[in-house]
């Protein structure tokens, strides 16, 4: 409930900020990890992401973070951290979870008052897929 309020710095709320972690989420899909549902919210981050060969969720994260953290410090003139250190991860126990997070992650916008509908987050995996499906 905290975090769906926007409370903090939220600099995510920004759109470049959101644009620019899409971006950074989108760019080795399918070649790193395979991307399968992601909401970028005005202060924290929903990923489910299955890692492609050798690469390690840490290591994905972790370049996720410091490439993202200093684009944003470099387009704001800023020092510092922008992401915890820490994250909160989970296995996918079967198709029935996988459905269950993939919902809860495209549904989070909503559930935030962001939007009325998943889709209508532009920086959700629910919008690309609808961008995806009008060819564009």
């Amino acid at each position: 409930a905290y975090l769906d309020r926007g409370a903090g710095d939220a600099v995510l709320r920004q759109p470049a900020v959101a644009h620019l972690v899409q971006d950074a989420l989108l760019h080795f899909d399918a070649e790193r990890y395979r991307l399968h549902a992601w909401a970028i919210m005005p202060n924290h981050v929903h990923v489910l992401v299955t890692p492609v060969g050798a690469n390690g969720l840490s290591e994905i994260l972790h370049s996720w973070k410091s490439c993202t953290a200093s684009q944003v410090n470099r387009l704001f003139a800023r020092r510092g951290e922008l992401w915890q250190r820490e994250s909160f991860d989970r296995f996918i126990r079967d198709g029935e979870h996988f459905a269950a997070v993939t919902e809860y992650i495209e549904g989070n916008p909503v559930k935030a008052g962001l939007c009325s509908r998943p889709e209508h987050w532009p920086f959700g995996s629910a919008a690309a897929k609808v961008r995806q499906r009008q060819g564009g």
